[in-house]
């Protein structure tokens, strides 16, 4: 049957993947890096709650491969187990054991038990709050009063030293609820957390030394001409990114003076993906009618002077943690989610689509406008000053 969807990862692919996410990197950074839309990243890292699983290793008292080898030619060698134990520094005991688990002198195959002792070897032990009724009761309790997984556990440990059984680390509480598969701590609690993200990044995990956040030569909304200000003509546009489930996102732009709306699909949030797409759709517009583009200070449009030098469109960003700056658009967003309800997974709409979408919101009527439409208006405006 043919496969459905998205490819998945390959293993090394997903090592690469949680490597980049230790590392700071973005979804978009790492779905770039790896060919992969940034919606199987996404889901990659959500399944484990942005925690990296654990490395598995052999435990120094283990038979390794080798030593398996070993017994395997010992065997056919014709030497007794005893002596074969001694070339390995083993007891007797543990050479006997492994042939029992393994059909015996005329049925054992190294590789076969090799496999089958790592196999063995991967049992899911309990975490401690699993295994202590009381611990979890109260941790839970003081999730939900707002108390952070830190100030549980420290307290934890002033109110009850002697008692191990109701001691646990601030990390083994955030396992325990990024990691639902644990299923130990309701998903629910998640939203006690300050941070609010529905993720966890690493301890170890940094964006030091990388340019996040910052726009190079950006322009400011404060230098944006009168006219853009006052509405009085039209061409002027906001734009901002409109999020989905699954890190989607599709990019919105609006006319200021006519409300006129476009929807443009983005394969990725990262400014190559949402550049490319907003130039796409400038250009099939008629010359002239976008002279200006008033964006948020999303990194996103960091190669804004790419976009330029392409579009003839000047480009102005808001103040830092301003987005009313450009509230035309943040208006827009708030009306698309009639039709884009969040948790949308917005990937999965098409070009055609959004424009669908987009023509039927510019033919509602606005009391903004006197209750005519954006399409109205805007060929209104258009015809006047052409």
């Amino acid at each position: 049957m043919a496969q459905m969807g998205r490819p998945g990862l390959s293993a090394g692919e997903k090592k690469e993947l949680w490597r980049r996410w230790k590392d700071g990197q973005t979804l978009s950074e790492i779905g770039i890096a790896l060919g992969k839309h940034a919606g199987s990243v996404h889901g990659v890292l959500r399944a484990r709650g942005g925690i990296a699983p654990v490395t598995r290793s052999r435990a120094a008292r283990s038979l390794s491969s080798a030593d398996r080898e070993e017994i395997s030619r010992g065997l056919v060698a014709g030497l007794s187990l005893r002596k074969i134990a001694e070339q390995l520094e083993r007891a007797p005991s543990t050479v006997s054991r492994e042939l029992a688990r393994n059909g015996g002198r005329d049925q054992y195959r190294a590789t076969a038990a090799d496999e089958r002792g790592w196999e063995q070897a991967l049992r899911p032990k309990p975490c401690h709050l699993a295994r202590h009724d009381r611990l979890r009761s109260i941790v839970a309790a003081k999730l939900k009063d707002n108390w952070s997984p830190q100030q549980i556990a420290g307290w934890l440990a002033l109110e009850y030293g002697e008692d191990p059984t109701l001691r646990v680390s601030h990390e083994t509480i955030y396992r325990s609820l990024f990691v639902q598969a644990r299923g130990v701590l309701k998903k629910e609690l998640i939203s006690h957390l300050r941070s609010g993200r529905m993720m966890r990044r690493g301890k170890t995990a940094t964006t030091a030394g990388q340019p996040r956040g910052q726009i190079v030569d950006a322009v400011s909304i404060r230098n944006r001409p009168a006219e853009v200000e006052d509405r009085a003509v039209p061409g002027h546009w906001e734009g901002d990114l409109l999020s989905g489930s699954k890190n989607s996102h599709i990019a919105t732009l609006v006319e200021r003076r006519s409300r006129f709306v476009m929807l443009v699909r983005v394969r990725g949030k990262d400014t190559t993906n949402v550049v490319d797409a907003l130039v796409r759709q400038v250009k099939t517009l008629p010359q002239g009618l976008m002279s200006s583009l008033t964006w948020d200070r999303g990194t996103e449009l960091a190669q804004h002077k790419r976009f330029s030098v392409s579009t003839d469109v000047k480009v102005y960003f808001c103040d830092p943690s301003s987005p009313w700056q450009r509230g035309t658009n943040e208006n827009t967003n708030r009306l698309l989610r009639q039709y884009f309800p969040d948790g949308t997974d917005l990937s999965r709409m098409t070009q055609q689509s959004l424009n669908s979408v987009a023509k039927r919101m510019n033919a509602r009527p606005r009391k903004t406008l006197s209750y005519s439409t954006p399409a109205a208006t805007l060929y209104a405006n258009v015809a006047s000053t052409g």
